[in-house]
């Protein structure tokens, strides 16, 4: 679409900042929604801070909360070589068919050929050997119907502190297994929040994208645009197209609950007619939002603090300005909020 194309004189660089890791949670605060909630004017304004619980006073009748309904699965599991019991950590990222997955492994000498015995289950193999530590494993049956037997759920590496309770790294309202991290901006949400916004005249619609670790990776290129980000698979039913489309031609504002909620809808917004925001949409998309495009379904987000040099960080940039966006998260670092996963909220709006 015409005024879509990154500035490509951007540099990865432009997206750094300092954040000594005492900022970053490390632990989900209690209850869920009351985490901190920076409110930014998306045009020049005034910064307020709230509680998430208070998000409502920020929102309106007619507008619309597009939640996204991935639940993370237990995707950690653990094997041994064959023949000789080394060990080995896999992390599983998607799946390709019934028996073959692509996978992130821990462990020397697993290259393409290596046998490999699950603990309490099936016997797999490493059929290619891909970029870094990611390989693609067949599996002697399937390993889904097993994994929360057998599987652990995968906290991000910045998270160091064992998790009591696995249901606070899942959002809510998760019903679609597929994702191997949480869609993090949604984990404030509490049953009795949506209650509440309901009852005010605010609508949900919920999209489904599976989410991918590399959505979370460092952009490691000099310029952004350079970056190959990797696809995700999502969804946009009909019924929730339609609910999208009538609230915003009544001039209700689409308010995308976290960055894989913008990337579906900016995704679906692609399929559009004319003068609806968003078409159903099915299928994987690789759509890598950069300052310089310009958004057609999202009027605001909630969001988390991103790490620096990442592709989140750079969406947010581009739907309120890099320079704007990174003097946000000095005052946030100023004020004390919490940073990444299990940290506090943004409401761009």
């Amino acid at each position: 679409m015409p005024g879509d194309t990154p500035n490509m004189e951007m540099k990865t660089t432009d997206f750094d900042y300092d954040l000594p890791v005492e900022y970053i949670a490390q632990t989900p605060i209690e209850p869920r929604d009351a985490a901190r909630l920076l409110v930014l004017p998306r045009s020049d304004g005034e910064i307020k801070h709230a509680i998430f619980s208070d998000i409502g006073h920020y929102l309106r009748a007619g507008d619309v909360l597009v939640l996204n309904e991935t639940r993370v699965i237990p995707a950690r599991i653990y094997a041994r070589k064959v023949p000789t019991g080394g060990k080995v950590e896999l992390l599983l990222l998607h799946r390709t068919d019934a028996l073959t997955w692509e996978a992130l492994v821990g462990g020397k000498g697993l290259l393409s050929g290596r046998r490999l015995q699950v603990e309490n289950g099936p016997l797999a193999e490493i059929i290619t050997a891909l970029d870094g530590s990611r390989r693609i494993v067949r599996f002697a049956d399937p390993i889904e119907p097993i994994l929360e037997a057998i599987g652990h759920i995968p906290l991000p590496p910045y998270i160091h502190t064992p998790l009591a309770n696995p249901e606070r790294y899942q959002t809510v309202y998760a019903r679609q297994p597929g994702s191997a991290a949480a869609p993090t901006a949604g984990l404030h949400f509490t049953p009795r929040l949506i209650q509440e916004l309901q009852s005010k005249g605010i609508q949900f619609a919920q999209v489904t994208l599976h989410v991918g670790l590399d959505t979370f990776a460092p952009v490691t290129e000099d310029q952004p645009a350079e970056h190959a980000i990797h696809t995700e698979w999502c969804q946009l039913t009909p019924a929730a197209a339609e609910v999208i489309n009538k609230a915003a031609s009544h001039g209700g504002r689409v308010v995308a609950v976290g960055t894989t909620s913008v990337r579906t809808l900016e995704s679906a917004a692609r399929e559009a007619s004319p003068g609806d925001r968003v078409a159903a949409f099915e299928g994987p998309t690789d759509l890598f939002i950069l300052p310089g495009y310009i958004f057609h379904a999202v009027d605001a987000m909630v969001t988390n603090f991103h790490l620096p040099r990442s592709t989140l960080i750079m969406l947010v940039s581009a739907f309120t300005g890099r320079e704007r966006v990174l003097a946000v998260y000095e005052t946030a670092k100023e004020k004390g909020y919490r940073f990444y996963s299990f940290g506090d909220a943004m409401l761009i709006i």
